[in-house]
């Protein structure tokens, strides 16, 4: 490492810290010519080739914000953007590769995002998927209700909510959101002839 005061072609390690996200190392060195001390920053190379072939390092700055555009207008805090952020590069990390496609970062985020926010997750998904049609959205949708157990559930409550009303257990009745009976009553389950 060259001293960036002199610019000696030597230098020597006084210090090392690993920093608090542990993914680099500082280290303070200091310049047997001029003795002046500088600190450099040591990371492990992951680089990421783009769609164009152009070769950049990762970013986890850039991943948290295409994650932001997709969480626009939902309840998704900064600190968990960040978390997610440190989950993703800590996954492609750990494929061992030194280089990744743009897609296969996209992919690798999709899990964290799908436990953070659906709706951001299908925003997101519609991107590194290729959704090209309404019946992409509709299988991911069945997907996801499929994966977290919420189809029938789901599909009941709408039942039971059907034109803001709910039956009444006691009288078969409908009522609505304020508690005023309907006209309409729920029929009452076929009998099996005798």
């Amino acid at each position: 490492m060259h001293c960036p005061f002199c610019r000696h072609p030597d230098s020597r390690v006084v210090d090392s810290r690993t920093t608090d996200d542990g993914t680099s190392i500082r280290r303070r060195r200091q310049c047997p010519d001029c003795s002046r001390r500088f600190t450099t920053v040591e990371t492990c190379s992951l680089m990421v080739i783009k769609r164009s072939g152009v070769t950049e390092p990762f970013s986890r700055t850039k991943v948290i914000n295409g994650v932001r555009k997709a969480c626009q207008g939902r309840p998704v805090t900064e600190d968990a953007l960040a978390q997610l952020g440190q989950r993703v590069e800590e996954a492609v990390r750990a494929t061992g590769s030194a280089e990744l496609t743009t897609h296969d970062v996209g992919l690798a985020i999709l899990g964290p995002l799908q436990e953070l926010d659906l709706v951001a997750y299908l925003r997101f998904a519609s991107v590194y998927r290729a959704f090209e049609s309404l019946e992409d959205f509709e299988a991911a949708i069945t997907e996801l209700r499929e994966q977290t157990g919420q189809s029938d559930a789901v599909d009941a409550d709408r039942a039971d909510t059907a034109g803001g009303q709910r039956p009444d257990a006691a009288t078969g009745r409908r009522e609505d959101d304020q508690g005023r009976g309907g006209t309409a009553e729920v029929p009452e389950p076929a009998r099996a002839a005798d």
